[in-house]
């Protein structure tokens, strides 16, 4: 399944050399049982409670993942049954045409929801007001729909010859022109690079943003313990551990899907000046392939009671550690230091003259 860009291949009718099916089989099967068992998971959620607009979007990434996968895996498993390239299966190049669309067009949702994903925490915890007034979940399924819509239109462009999906070794892959000659096709490239960059950039710059206003969040619940009780009844109250849940998730999809995007960012830039090794291409192109079997596993893996698990452990030691700062402050005397002829730092017993207490 490893593509060569030499450019032998972008006319070949049957299979060259290289590649193997059961990759292909084992990568098709991983993807789809994941995004499977995280759509059952989500569907168990929401039948619990009332599925938000966090929820929302995360089912439609996760469908879009599944959905992905299904409209390329078999046909790299029908390429390697028949012996036949992608253009070979048909003569108008019209599997070879769907098969580099739909890499463009899946590429460039998954990310757009990530993004919307990482504006809604930002809102969400920056800007409740905002939030509150402006987000629905409606106004996630119309975002959904315009992102797909966007993604469609400009994923089809190479069709009417502005940008070119071609063909590469073994005959398995179908993507845009990583070595574009004709100028048209080199500013698709560049414009769908750059669409890639600043939705990672603007990904990333929102949840450092949610970050920091969580850690505000935590420092005036831990000082106004007693406000944030009276406001717990207010339909926009929710705990600090439920906002570390989303972000744990979203902060781990978001690296994941920069290291198998990042790659091909690069190329796609590099190459309009500098032609690289085929070695380069080859790994970029793994590793966006890669990036809808990595969603749903995560999502599994850090979906509730595990992230949850972490963070109850994070507060009982932080609480712990208060509660023995304030033991030092209340009793000194029971913290002072040993003699030098003693080993240091252990607690010294003082006779305080009440029975049953250390030293009597």
């Amino acid at each position: 399944m490893a593509p060569d860009f030499n450019g032998s291949c972008h006319d070949k009718p049957t299979l060259s050399g290289g590649g193997s099916p059961t990759t292909t089989a084992f990568m098709f099967s991983a993807g789809v049982l994941g995004n499977v068992v995280a759509l059952i998971l989500l569907e168990l959620r929401r039948r619990k409670q009332p599925a938000s607009l966090f929820q929302v979007l995360v089912t439609s990434l996760v469908f879009t993942d599944l959905l992905g996968t299904f409209s390329v895996s078999p046909l790299v498993l029908t390429a390697y049954f028949r012996n036949e390239s992608l253009i070979g299966m048909n003569e108008r190049r019209l599997v070879c045409g769907h098969f580099g669309y739909a890499m463009t067009f899946f590429s460039m949702v998954t990310l757009a929801i990530l993004l919307f994903m990482a504006v809604e925490r930002w809102l969400s915890i920056g800007h409740p007001y905002c939030y509150e007034k402006r987000m629905s979940k409606r106004c996630g399924y119309i975002t959904i729909a315009l992102i797909y819509l966007f993604c469609a239109l400009f994923s089809a462009t190479p069709f009417f010859g502005f940008g070119k999906y071609v063909q590469y070794c073994p005959g398995t892959w179908c993507f845009v022109d990583m070595r574009p000659s004709a100028t048209e096709h080199k500013v698709f490239n560049i414009i769908y690079a750059s669409c890639l960059l600043i939705m990672i950039v603007c990904t990333v710059l929102c949840n450092a943003s949610v970050i920091y206003h969580l850690s505000l969040m935590y420092r005036r619940r831990k000082a106004h313990r007693s406000s944030v009780r009276r406001q717990r009844g207010h339909k926009r109250q929710r705990s600090i551990a439920k906002e570390v849940e989303h972000l744990v998730l979203l902060g781990v999809m978001t690296i994941a899907f920069v290291i198998c995007s990042l790659p091909l960012v690069f190329q796609l830039y590099i190459n309009i000046f500098y032609k690289c090794p085929h070695e380069n291409n080859r790994i970029a192109l793994l590793l966006v392939s890669a990036n809808p079997i990595i969603d749903p596993w995560v999502f599994i893996i850090l979906s509730p009671p595990v992230p949850r698990l972490l963070w109850d452990k994070m507060c009982k030691t932080a609480k712990f550690k208060s509660t023995q700062e304030k033991v030092r402050s209340i009793h000194p005397v029971l913290y002072q230091s040993n003699a030098p002829g003693d080993s240091g730092g252990s607690v010294m017993k003082v006779n305080t003259g009440i029975p049953g207490t250390p030293g009597s």
